[in-house]
């Protein structure tokens, strides 16, 4: 049965205008949807916070190479671009076990001096950017900002950081071409970084993630290879760019609501809490990679036929009244009785998650501080992108 499903086509003006509208009156319409989306087949989505969460950790429910839209790349690639998001089971619990001690929240926070100072670095530079009063945040802080901290998570020499800022700003672009030529030396980047950490002579030896990872490949008898570690530090550059989005996000809701931002700049030990709330009400992920149904499975009354594509509508689940008080409503202080799904749920839960997190906290703590007076220079409804995937900002123009 799936004649009675609420139907979102995603080529629609007005869901193309206000996804979230669109999703959230699915939410309400039913537990389950079908999207149309223009060039593929329909897909399944599960729409409440309960049944996205559940689905987000069923094993019946598997990413592969095809939830994913890949460049063409050289051959001499080919090998690095299957990273563990594409992986389950056995196979993606063996490799995901071996590289987790890199990724931990104490790891996370022993990095916090350093995203401190890349942060620093580039709010130095935003007086310089303005013009007219005015500068944009987005390509002067929040976009730069992921890539520069991968740079110092992976290792990357000073002199090859501007390369590799381009690299960032081509993937989160998925700009075709320029996507495809950049892969190479993001990849040449990473051998390099991993030749580097097993140099005894290489300052910061085991200092940085990769030296993390060389370490557990040493300690581990070699079954964490080179050719995974290449490919997790590719799979961090696609990746780590997410925090340029909650980040730009973060900052422009905060603006639109003073009430929030008064409480934060008094009381600035809320800021853990608030990034939480701000990833729920304004996270950038609006829908979860797609899954392909193992076999046929029963949601809701409706028969999910095997090969099937299933996703969950994650920016209406962060918004389900069934989980969340007052949801719609933006709120610092909130204790959610149930977690919000920003970062996915289940096995594939974001490995980043405890580093964007730390991203984010610095990000905005310093920005507020340097630019008490920060203040939105056009109204937030004129700088959403028209992404029905993706919550993000086209610009972020602020007076400082």
């Amino acid at each position: 049965m799936t004649g009675t499903l609420p139907e979102i086509d995603l080529s629609r003006p007005e869901v193309l205008r206000d996804a979230l509208a669109a999703y959230g009156q699915a939410r309400e319409d039913g537990p389950l949807a079908r999207l149309l989306v223009p060039g593929f087949g329909p897909t399944y989505a599960l729409t409440r916070h309960d049944g996205a969460r559940a689905m987000l950790g069923d094993a019946r429910f598997e990413l592969d190479s095809t939830s994913y839209m890949r460049p063409e790349v050289p051959a001499g690639c080919l090998p690095y671009m299957r990273t563990m998001s594409e992986m389950n089971g056995a196979e993606h619990a063996r490799l995901r076990k071996l590289v987790a001690p890199a990724f931990t929240p104490r790891r996370a926070a022993e990095f916090r001096p350093r995203i401190a100072a890349i942060v620093d670095a580039l709010l130095d530079e935003l007086p310089a950017h303005a013009d007219g009063g005015q500068t944009d945040l987005l390509p002067h802080f929040a976009r730069p900002l992921p890539m520069d901290v991968i740079c110092a998570l992976v290792g990357v020499p000073e002199e090859d950081r501007p390369r590799w800022r381009e690299y960032g700003a081509t993937v989160a672009g998925a700009a075709g071409d320029d996507f495809a030529r950049a892969i190479p030396g993001i990849m040449a980047g990473a051998k390099a970084a991993v030749a580097a950490r097993r140099d005894p002579g290489h300052p910061g030896v085991g200092d940085d993630l990769v030296g993390d990872l060389v370490r557990v490949q040493a300690e581990d008898g070699d079954r964490l290879s080179d050719t995974e570690i290449v490919t997790l530090v590719w799979h961090l550059v696609i990746a780590g760019q997410t925090p340029a989005n909650l980040i730009a996000n973060a900052v422009a809701a905060l603006l639109s609501h003073p009430d929030q931002l008064a409480a934060l700049r008094a009381d600035p030990a809320l800021m853990p809490r608030a990034v939480e709330e701000l990833t729920r009400w304004c996270g950038p992920a609006q829908l979860a990679v797609p899954r392909q149904a193992r076999r046929d499975v029963d949601l809701y009354g409706t028969t999910v036929p095997e090969g099937a594509k299933v996703t969950a509508l994650i920016s209406a689940a962060n918004r389900d009244p069934r989980a969340f008080d007052d949801p719609d409503r933006l709120d610092l202080a909130r204790v959610p009785a149930t977690g919000h799904l920003g970062f996915s749920h289940g096995p594939h839960f974001c490995l980043g998650a405890s580093i964007a997190r730390v991203q984010t906290q610095v990000a905005l703590t310093a920005l507020l501080h340097r630019f008490p007076q920060m203040a939105l220079a056009a109204p937030v409804e004129e700088l959403q992108a028209v992404d029905p995937g993706t919550r993000r900002l086209t610009a972020l123009p602020v007076t400082l």
